[in-house]
């Protein structure tokens, strides 16, 4: 790993850290340790972090703002990578929003307000960045981030090019892309809106957030997804889960969705929670629940 190390800090600019535990970069507060952990000062530096660890066979991991994803415990073989850095919000004179992955969701939806441009009022209250809202179709309220996406732009092996929405495989909580694609940022065209209209909306979606899912715990927002016609939380409150606890993993007692930490819980009993949810979910209702969470690393 020094070699490797030695390599990369030749030619990158960033933060490059060793043996760093993701339980310090994820919502859920569990996850052992990255062999590296990289933060690209510029999308300059990330492609050139990306060229060496594609050229020396290093696996990667970009992790966002670490919401929507389970570590693991013995952590991540390879680099994961944070692009905290690049995180550029700008209306275009075009009445575009061009935003970089490394946005928070919350600075997108009040830059939008802002300017009053209408459509992702939604965004208000799904914390993290926005590359991890891009990356599962995040929605709430009605709404989905690709309603008023029009092009992402990606990274690969040949650089970064734009893609348009009509080129991309998406659907409910789902963003198909290659494994070697990283996505950089993303363009929005939004419609016109009174600023007051758009607070309001804002307001409202925030307010529904705290009724519903002040859950108080470590957590990773919904953990399953909701299946055709159901909505998940319902099938395990009537399975009788609520409260169900593994470790320091549980059913959160506010919100059936929501598995938390109770403190000192590891990955492998969110992983034992969440199989035995869906096991009692299928006895009791016949439909499998699937992850929403991301799951990554090595057990």
């Amino acid at each position: 790993m020094d070699r490797i190390s030695t390599a990369i800090r030749a030619v990158f600019s960033g933060k490059l850290l060793h043996q760093e535990p993701l339980s310090h970069h994820t919502s859920l507060r569990v996850g052992g340790p990255a062999d590296l952990f990289a933060v690209p000062r510029d999308r300059e530096d990330l492609q050139v972090l990306v060229k060496v660890l594609d050229e020396l066979q290093i696996p990667r991991i970009v992790i966002g703002g670490g919401y929507n994803l389970l570590v693991r415990d013995a952590g991540f073989r390879g680099c994961a990578i944070s692009l905290e850095k690049i995180n550029h919000l700008a209306v275009r004179q075009d009445g575009v929003i061009s935003a970089e992955a490394g946005g928070r969701n919350i600075d997108l939806a009040r830059l939008a307000e802002v300017h009053g441009l209408s459509g992702l009022e939604f965004l208000i209250g799904i914390p993290g960045s926005l590359g991890g809202a891009l990356r599962m179709n995040a929605g709430a309220h009605g709404g989905e981030i690709f309603d008023n996406l029009t092009s992402l732009e990606l990274l690969d092996a040949e650089g970064v090019r734009n893609y348009e929405k009509k080129s991309l495989h998406y659907g409910y909580r789902h963003l198909q892309l290659e494994p070697n694609k990283i996505i950089i940022a993303a363009n929005f065209k939004l419609a016109p809106g009174s600023r007051e209209t758009i607070a309001a909306a804002m307001d409202d979606c925030l307010q529904k957030r705290r009724d519903a899912q002040q859950v108080r715990f470590p957590n990773a927002g919904s953990f399953f997804r909701n299946p055709p016609g159901r909505t998940a939380w319902r099938l395990i409150d009537e399975a009788g889960l609520r409260g169900l606890t593994v470790g320091g993993a549980q059913v959160s007692e506010v919100h059936a969705n929501f598995l938390v930490n109770r403190g000192g819980a590891t990955a492998t009993d969110f992983l034992q929670l969440a199989e035995m949810v869906k096991e009692k979910v299928f006895a009791a209702s016949g439909i499998r629940l699937e992850e929403e969470v991301r799951i990554t690393g090595e057990d």
